[in-house]
């Protein structure tokens, strides 16, 4: 199984070399060039199997590069005491027909840590495999979420520097101080004014400067990536969407071979992106609900193929998808027109250069055929949802899976489907108090962690552990730099 770049189809590299370079040199995204099949009875036996099992046989695929022994012990390590559930990622049925995949049991609390407790397995590997003696610098942008998770997988891994930045005032208050609190020798974090784009912007134009990248080769260090746009974050995700099913079979609510949707909060399309793959690989998925807040780019552009970055920039309650460049969503397009990457960078110029591009009448029906289908909704409607959820069903959400929920009732709505839906939920509900709070009909007036106790108290759920120790920790990073101060600061950093 080899890997190409969005931009050049010609060019072939193996799993460990895709995961330790992040990024390909010509900017664009490395893609498998051919995908794994899963016949009906290798998914059938995973509803045998526990997490760890099903994520091991799926990786196995995903990443040929790596030995059976190694998957194991990476897995193992990766989803083990950390995770807060025996399932790992529970699924749990709230209303009939509609199941969710809860992804936040793990150290960080949001559903990165499936990938970001992996990933720093990963990368050293690749590293040794791909012959590599250099420091590995990871560049992170974020929009909440991925910034802590990337963290805390890498702290104190050897060989290994790793830099987040998030855009100032763009993130929650617990996930801001989850990042800016992090322990770690290896480890720092910037605010950028701006939003995350301006951040995302910032961390690929670092990654195809050659000057900067000769300076840090001079150095003995090179590039690599934990956002999504690395496919050591991808493959480990793709591994729960098989988890799902198989649970739902395990559970009698399905047998082998019926379908099943999927409504995924979605910004910079990496999650929704790894059930794609999952799909393309055999398993029996029809809707692909893409679910986004006020920043709804993406229901745009599945309802009309132009993807149109020219907007409003909204600040939401559900701030991981406060998105307006969704990167993944190059590698859908790569796969949909068949490879042509002629088409994939003139695109991919159009938006750099004009904020817009137009996939046409033939990728836009590719798109409905494949199963994508975009809703979105605002602050209000998602409260609104929380609110029916947890009154109506006993089950409370998070404001990101809020959206989710509120997509598959629009999807619902419109076509009476009844298959059987899995909304994955993406973050802890105890991460967006302020939002959750009133949503819950709770007037209170208190600081981030008397709102987190009095949602205690409410829900009759226990405070994540994580979250409550950040109370009595210190911050250690609270600088607040220009956007076009990111590259300076990262090679200073480098220099230390």
């Amino acid at each position: 199984m080899k890997f190409c770049s969005t931009r050049n189809r010609d060019l072939r590299v193996t799993s460990a070399q895709a995961i330790l370079r992040g990024l390909s040199e010509d900017g664009g995204l490395y893609t498998p060039a051919e995908l794994p099949a899963f016949l009906p009875e290798e998914i059938e036996a995973m509803s045998r199997m526990d997490y760890r099992q099903v994520a091991e046989t799926v990786l196995a695929r995903f990443l040929p590069d790596y030995t059976q022994e190694e998957l194991h012990t990476f897995v193992q390590e990766a989803y083990g005491s950390q995770f807060d559930h025996p399932d790992i990622a529970p699924v749990r049925r709230f209303r009939p027909g509609a199941w969710s995949l809860e992804l936040w049991h793990g150290p960080t609390c949001a559903f990165k840590d499936f990938a970001l407790q992996m990933l720093p397995r990963l990368l050293p590997a690749a590293a040794k495999k791909c012959g590599s003696d250099k420091t590995v610098a990871i560049l992170v942008a974020t929009s909440g979420d991925t910034g802590k998770a990337a963290l805390e997988g890498f702290a104190d891994v050897e060989g290994t520097r790793i830099c987040v930045f998030y855009p100032h005032g763009g993130t929650s208050e617990m996930q801001r101080l989850q990042m800016v609190t992090q322990s770690g020798g290896n480890v720092n974090v910037f605010a950028v004014r701006g939003n995350f784009d301006d951040t995302q912007n910032g961390v690929k134009a670092i990654f195809t400067d050659a000057a900067a990248a000769a300076e840090l080769d001079r150095k003995g260090v090179m590039l690599s990536s934990a956002n999504s746009i690395n496919w050591g974050r991808l493959a480990p995700q793709i591994a729960y969407y098989y988890w799902a099913y198989a649970q739902l079979l395990k559970q009698g609510a399905i047998r082998m071979g019926d379908k099943v949707n999927f409504s995924v909060p979605t910004g910079n399309f990496g999650d929704i992106l790894a059930g794609y793959l999952a799909k393309k690989s055999g398993l029996p998925v029809d809707k692909l609900i893409c679910a986004s807040n006020e920043n709804n780019v993406l229901t745009q552009f599945l309802n009309t193929g132009v993807y149109d970055r020219n907007r409003a920039f909204h600040l939401t309650a559900s701030p991981s998808m406060d998105i307006l460049i969704s990167s993944n969503l190059e590698r859908l397009l790569f796969m949909l027109c068949d490879g042509n990457d002629i088409l994939v960078k003139n695109w991919m110029e159009q938006l750099k250069k004009h904020g817009k591009y137009d996939v046409g009448p033939n990728i836009l029906k590719k798109l409905r055929d494949e199963g994508f289908l975009g809703f979105w909704c605002d602050d209000k409607l998602t409260a609104a949802t929380i609110h029916d959820t947890w009154f109506g069903r006993g089950y409370l959400c998070d404001t990101h899976t809020g959206v989710a929920v509120n997509a598959l009732q629009q999807y619902v709505a419109l076509t009476g489907d009844k298959t059987p839906c899995v909304v994955v939920s993406t973050a802890s509900p105890f991460k967006f108090a302020p939002a959750i709070l009133p949503a819950m009909d709770l007037d209170f007036t208190g600081d981030d962690f008397q709102k987190l106790e009095a949602m205690e108290i409410v829900s009759g759920m226990p405070i994540p552990a994580p979250l409550k120790e950040l109370k009595n920790k210190q911050p250690r990073f609270e600088r607040v730099i220009e956007k076009e101060d990111m590259r300076r600061e990262v090679l200073a950093w480098l220099a230390e």
